[in-house]
């Protein structure tokens, strides 16, 4: 197995891996304020969040910028409380612009909180390029399959059996709400 296919499998599984749920809650509460007809959006979206965690992983691999572990583990369901509030409100105009910005500062926050399991990896590595790169090709084809899968059920219950789209943005919102909330209590007396 070459170098390259280590990190992206690394990467893939990272994200998939239920035990890291927060990133997948976020990938889900930024999926469910769209419909079925807006797959493409999401789908740059995502790939902004990519970015976002991409510059922010290789400026702390590289060891450019270091912020408070603490910090960032409490602004991490930070993130998907506000995405799950955005979501719940009636905002009628959301610039894309707006959003594509949010969503690109929202990742680098999330590859912060990936920056220390990466560092670890990355430790023994005298090249770092190919592993971030692939490791951020992994992280990407997993949010692409959450994404997939989201999607696919979210056609099952709209097209299939007449569910409204508004009952999984208000559902998938609000549960990722309720867990948002719980981790930033759990996460916020480290602050302090």
């Amino acid at each position: 197995m070459s170098l390259f296919e280590m990190y992206l499998k690394l990467g893939f599984k990272h994200i998939i891996d239920i035990h890291g749920f927060d990133h997948i809650v976020f990938v889900l509460v930024l999926c469910a304020g769209y419909n079925l007809n807006q797959f493409k959006k999401v789908l740059i979206l995502i790939t902004a969040f990519t970015i976002g965690h991409s510059i922010t992983l290789a400026l702390s691999t590289l060891k450019i910028l270091s912020v408070s572990s603490d910090l960032i583990e409490f602004l991490i369901p930070a993130t998907i409380c506000i995405t799950a509030i955005a979501n719940i409100l009636p905002f009628k105009a959301k610039s894309n612009r707006v959003v594509y910005v949010l969503t690109l500062f929202f990742g680098l926050i999330h590859g912060l909180g990936f920056s220390n399991y990466l560092k670890q990896l990355l430790g023994r590595e005298s090249n770092i390029l190919t592993p971030l790169l692939a490791f951020n090709v992994g992280l990407e084809l997993g949010q692409i399959l959450i994404l997939a899968i989201y999607f696919s059920l979210l056609f099952i219950t709209v097209q299939l059996f007449k569910i409204r789209n508004d009952f999984w943005r208000i559902f998938v919102s609000g549960m990722a709400f309720g867990i948002s909330v719980i981790l930033m209590i759990d996460k916020g007396p480290a602050l302090f």
